[in-house]
């Protein structure tokens, strides 16, 4: 379990605790938040939707609200994690490589500053590092300038890079560290597996 500066926590949906279920009450207990949370279908793409209470809401891969009654929820398992905070409001998004290459975060980011909430900080949890992420040339072709190398050396891209030259000049701060031959994390290309991390923003009151 991470927290940075009470705006994200990471938590293993299976982990030691016998169900996803103790795992977010677990998570929740310790952050001082509620158990119920805003969260949303993902589906690697750049929809943004502002929400108003917990519960489902449909496709989509990035929510803010302005209630600092609500958690906003994303699951990750190489994907990054986003939580921007904002003067009176906070947002998260789901981005991996398709997520970036349609822009999901500048469109959170876009969204809440049209909205008159600025964001002034993002906060990046885990996710896969340049090390272990290898990709083909039909996607590093989509990110000029960020492409990398693999330890094994093949052809890589620097995801944290992407998504803070998207993030512009708001400051972000990065968990450190790579999913996957990180074993404290999960990872899909790693295991295959199933389980998500949960980054979870909230507004502290």
């Amino acid at each position: 379990m991470i927290r940075v500066r009470s705006a994200l926590f990471t938590e293993a949906a299976d982990g030691d605790l016998r169900s996803a279920a103790d795992a977010r009450k677990a998570v929740a207990l310790a952050a001082g938040i509620p158990a119920s949370w805003a969260e949303l279908r993902q589906v690697h793409g750049a929809d943004v939707k502002r929400v108003e209470g917990p519960g489902h809401f449909g496709e989509g891969d990035a929510l803010w609200t302005t209630d600092p009654e609500v958690p906003l929820a994303v699951f990750t398992a190489d994907c990054a994690g986003v939580v921007l905070v904002a003067k009176g409001a906070v947002g998260v998004a789901h981005a991996g490589w398709r997520g970036a290459a349609a822009g999901v975060v500048p469109a959170l980011v876009d969204v809440m500053r049209t909205a008159g909430h600025a964001p002034i900080r993002a906060i990046v949890g885990p996710l896969i590092a340049p090390c272990c992420f290898e990709v083909g040339p039909e996607v590093a072709d989509l990110f000029p300038g960020r492409t990398a190398v693999t330890t094994w050396g093949t052809t890589s891209v620097d995801l944290r890079g992407v998504i803070a030259d998207q993030l512009e000049s708001t400051p972000v701060e990065f968990l450190p560290g790579c999913t996957r031959h990180e074993m404290r994390w999960l990872s899909h290309r790693r295991d295959r597996t199933d389980s998500r991390m949960a980054t979870v923003g909230w507004m502290e009151q």
